[in-house]
C-alpha cells in the first residue's frame, strides 16, 4: 500500500535508538525517553498553503535523514511495519 502524504506532513521510517554506546555500555529502554529520534523520510507532501492560496515547497525530500520531536508525529502501520506521520515543523533539522 503507498500512501501520499498531504500538504505539509512527511511520512518517515524511524531508526531504532542506539541501546549501546560506542565504549560498549548498553543503555536502559528508559535512557532516551525525552530524546528526539531519526528517521528517514520515505514520502512527502506538496507543502504548506499560506494566506494567498500560494503552496511553499517543503524544505526536506525523499530520502533524508531528518531528526524529529519524539512526541510530535504519528505512529502509523503500513503493510506490517511502523512508519511516523510528521508536519515539517516537527523536523529538528536534516542529517548530513
Amino acid at each position: 500500500m503507498k500512501l501520499k502524504p498531504l500538504f505539509d506532513k512527511l511520512l518517515i521510517e524511524p531508526e531504532e535508538a542506539n541501546k549501546t554506546t560506542k565504549s560498549g555500555l548498553v543503555l536502559p529502554d528508559s535512557s532516551d525517553k525525552e530524546r528526539p529520534q531519526m528517521g528517514t523520510v520515505v514520502a512527502v507532501g506538496s507543502g504548506r498553503v499560506n494566506e494567498k492560496g500560494e503552496v511553499r515547497a517543503m524544505n526536506v525530500k525523499v530520502g533524508d535523514r531528518v531528526l524529529f520531536k519524539k512526541y510530535g508525529p504519528d505512529e502509523i502501520e503500513l503493510d506490517q511495519k511502523k512508519y511516523l506521520i510528521a508536519e515539517e515543523a516537527d523536523i529538528l533539522g536534516i542529517l548530513e
